[in-house]
C-alpha cells in the first residue's frame, strides 16, 4: 500500500463520510469521487485502486445479470423501437461532438473525434492512442464527462422525480445467504476473467453480467447482491473516476476539462431531446429513457439505475447497444474522416 495509495483511500473515505452526515444523493459513488478530484486539482498524488477496483465493478455485472429473468427476457421485443432510436443519437451527438473539439477547442483529429465518441472510457483511450491522439486529453475529457454527468443526474432525478437516492441499494448482508454470495463472487471474478480471455469490451461488467444471467435463468442464483457490496463498489469506482485528474496542469485544466464540461453540457441537452421523444413516443417511462439516454460511464450509470430502481433490462440494453456501435463503427468513420 503506497502512500500515495493511502492518501487517495483516505481522502474517499473522508467524502463518503461527509456525504453521510449531510444526507446527500449517492454518498458512495459522488462522495469519494468529489473528494479525490478536489485533492487532485490541489496537486496531490493519487493512485487508483488497481486490479482489486476492477474486480469490485464485477458486482455491478452480477447485480444486472441476476435481474434478467424468463420474464425480463419475454419484454425485450417491447423494447426494439427504443433500442433502433440510439444509432440516431449517437450520429446526432458524433455531428455535433466531433466540430466543437476540431473547431472550437483546436484539437487533431484523432483526439477530436475519440473525444466526441460517447463510447466506454478505457475503448475510446485504447483506440485513440492507436490512431495518434493525445492520451491525456482523451482521459480527462472522457473523465470529466463521467463526472459532470454522473454529478448532475442524481439532482436531476431527486429535484424532478423525487427519487429517493438514499434508500439502500439492496438487502443487507445479513439476509442473504453465504452460498449464494459465494457464487455471486465467483460469477464476478470468471465472468471478469473469462471476458478479458475472449476480448469482450467492458470484461469487468459485461463478462459477470452475461454469466450470471445464466446462472439466473437456471435458477441457481436467486438475488442480487446485497447492498453493502453494491455500496463498496461504489466507493471503487468514485476512487477512480477522481484519480484521473492526479497530476493535472493548469493548461489542461483551462483546455482540457473546459473541453469536457463544455460538451458534457451539449451532451445532456442532446440526452433531454431524446428523452423527450421517447417519453412522448409512448416507449418507455421518463426516468428508464433517461438513464438509457444519459452517456455517462456504464458502471456509474448501472449503480444510479439500480439504487433508483429503474428498469435494469431497459437501461443496461441501451448503453450495451451504444457501446457496441461505437467501438465497431468508431475506427471505421474515423479513418474515413481523416481521408
Amino acid at each position: 500500500m503506497t502512500k500515495a495509495r493511502l492518501t487517495t483511500f483516505g481522502t474517499a473515505l473522508v467524502g463518503a463520510v461527509i456525504f453521510l452526515w449531510l444526507g446527500l444523493p449517492l454518498p458512495w459513488l459522488l462522495g469519494p469521487m468529489l473528494a479525490c478530484l478536489t485533492i487532485a486539482l490541489g496537486g496531490a498524488r493519487m493512485q487508483g485502486a488497481g486490479q482489486f477496483g476492477v474486480f469490485m465493478r464485477t458486482f455491478l455485472g452480477v447485480a444486472v445479470g441476476a435481474s434478467i429473468t424468463p420474464g425480463v427476457l419475454a419484454g425485450l421485443p417491447d423494447i426494439a423501437a427504443s433500442l433502433a432510436i440510439v444509432p440516431v443519437f449517437i450520429g446526432v451527438i458524433a455531428l455535433i461532438g466531433y466540430p466543437l473539439f476540431r473547431r472550437v477547442f483546436g484539437f487533431d483529429h484523432p483526439t477530436a473525434w475519440y473525444a466526441a465518441m460517447p463510447g466506454g472510457l478505457q475503448d475510446m483511450l485504447v483506440f485513440g492512442e492507436e490512431a495518434g491522439g493525445d492520451i491525456r486529453a482523451l482521459s480527462l475529457i472522457h473523465a470529466t464527462r463521467i463526472l459532470v454527468i454522473v454529478t448532475v443526474a442524481p439532482l436531476i432525478m431527486t429535484l424532478y422525480w423525487q427519487v429517493d437516492l438514499s434508500q439502500p441499494p439492496g438487502a443487507p448482508l445479513t439476509s442473504i445467504a453465504w452460498s449464494q454470495i459465494a457464487l455471486m463472487v465467483a460469477a464476478g471474478f470468471l465472468g471478469w476473467k473469462i471476458g478479458e480471455r475472449v476480448g469482450l469490451f467492458g470484461a469487468s461488467i459485461l463478462g459477470p453480467m452475461i454469466l450470471t444471467a445464466a446462472l439466473s435463468l437456471a435458477g441457481i442464483v436467486q438475488t442480487r447482491p446485497p447492498a453493502e457490496i453494491i455500496q463498496a463498489a461504489q466507493f471503487f469506482i468514485g476512487i477512480a473516476v477522481g484519480a484521473k485528474y492526479a497530476g493535472i496542469t493548469a493548461r489542461e485544466l483551462r483546455i482540457d476539462v473546459t473541453a469536457g464540461v463544455v460538451y458534457s453540457v451539449i451532451l445532456a441537452v442532446i440526452s433531454l431531446i431524446f428523452l423527450e421523444l421517447i417519453y412522448m413516443l409512448g416507449l418507455a417511462p421518463a426516468l428508464d429513457a433517461f438513464l438509457a439516454f444519459l452517456p455517462g460511464g456504464q458502471a456509474e450509470m448501472v449503480v444510479i439505475a439500480i439504487i433508483a430502481g429503474a428498469d435494469l433490462a431497459y437501461v443496461v440494453s441501451h448503453h450495451i447497444l451504444r457501446i457496441v456501435i461505437v467501438i465497431v463503427l468508431a475506427p471505421i468513420v474515423s479513418r474515413l474522416i481523416g481521408r
